[in-house]
């Protein structure tokens, strides 16, 4: 796939941008791409950004599940899984001494995207896991059976670097970074990293690395936010991808509404955003 520069055009640090086409379509899938989204500050959109990038990787043809790490399961409601109607969720999965994902996950409404559910289950597996052998590795080993199936796997995180952040690091190839535009959002960044990332790679998984971080929530309007950008890039260069998803209130009515921006409001600029961070994945390699 053939990346070119937008003439006499700059993204929102300077760097000449770049026009990402749409991805070729697989003659295959699997094996899948493990991406775990992660940021332990609250509210930054990790959840939304779990949803949409999902469904915008699965309109270009590719096969995606989801996995909800989270206990409030948010992902699990966004993409229409009621959690209180789960039989089977992913606590289930990773408790198990013989793991079946197949006999968990469920298929969402969007073609070609299915979802791994949670609920509050969930929160009793951090206490649960303490004394078990390998306990960081126990999602890497649950989902397993089902990678060759799939082209990207999803993983939402929890907002905290408890044992659940670090299995999702374990099982992961890459980490995407949602990150709002503010001082706070910026300092942990830097901590999720130098605290948690970087020992999870050296510890427990050599093969992690940073794909991306992405400003998401982004107003242009303030200097604020401007000035939040050009410090994440100062500080991370191209780790900070050009796409970056606009503050609006559609992707709210979305969740509201049990579904992504892309099948809810398809032709808004945050379904094209997300579509655009779907193909920037592609075009640097982080997504197949």
């Amino acid at each position: 796939m053939v990346t070119t520069e937008t003439p006499g055009q700059t993204d929102i640090v300077g760097r000449p941008l770049l026009d990402y086409p749409a991805p070729p379509p697989l003659t295959h899938h699997g094996p899948a791409r493990v991406v775990a989204l992660c940021n332990q500050k609250g509210g930054v959109g990790k959840t939304t950004t779990t949803i949409n990038l999902a469904a915008a990787l699965a309109e270009y043809g590719r096969r995606v599940l989801v996995v909800d790490f989270d206990p409030q399961g948010a992902a699990t409601v966004g993409l229409g899984v009621s959690p209180y109607e789960v039989e089977h969720s992913v606590y289930d999965l990773i408790m198990s001494p013989d793991p079946d994902p197949k006999a968990v996950l469920k298929h969402s409404p969007v073609e070609g995207l299915d979802v791994i559910p949670a609920n509050i289950d969930l929160s009793a597996a951090e206490v649960q896991l303490v004394n078990e052998v390998a306990r960081e590795q126990v999602l890497s080993r649950a989902i397993r059976p089902v990678l060759d199936e799939y082209d990207t796997v999803l993983i939402d995180c929890q907002p905290s670097l408890g044992l659940l952040t670090i299995n999702a690091l374990t099982a992961a190839h890459g980490v995407l970074i949602p990150l709002v535009c503010e001082f706070f959002a910026l300092r942990g960044v830097g901590l999720l990293k130098e605290t948690t990332i970087d020992k999870v790679s050296d510890r427990l998984n050599p093969r992690l690395r940073i794909d991306g971080i992405v400003a998401t929530m982004f107003d242009p309007r303030p200097l604020h936010s401007r000035e939040m950008v050009q410090v994440v890039y100062d500080r991370f260069g191209d780790i900070l991808l050009q796409t970056t998803i606009p503050r609006t209130v559609k992707l709210p009515d979305a969740t509201v509404a049990a579904e992504p921006i892309t099948t809810y409001a398809p032709t808004h600029a945050s379904a094209e955003a997300y579509r655009q961070l779907a193909r920037e994945l592609v075009a640097r390699g982080d997504a197949p």
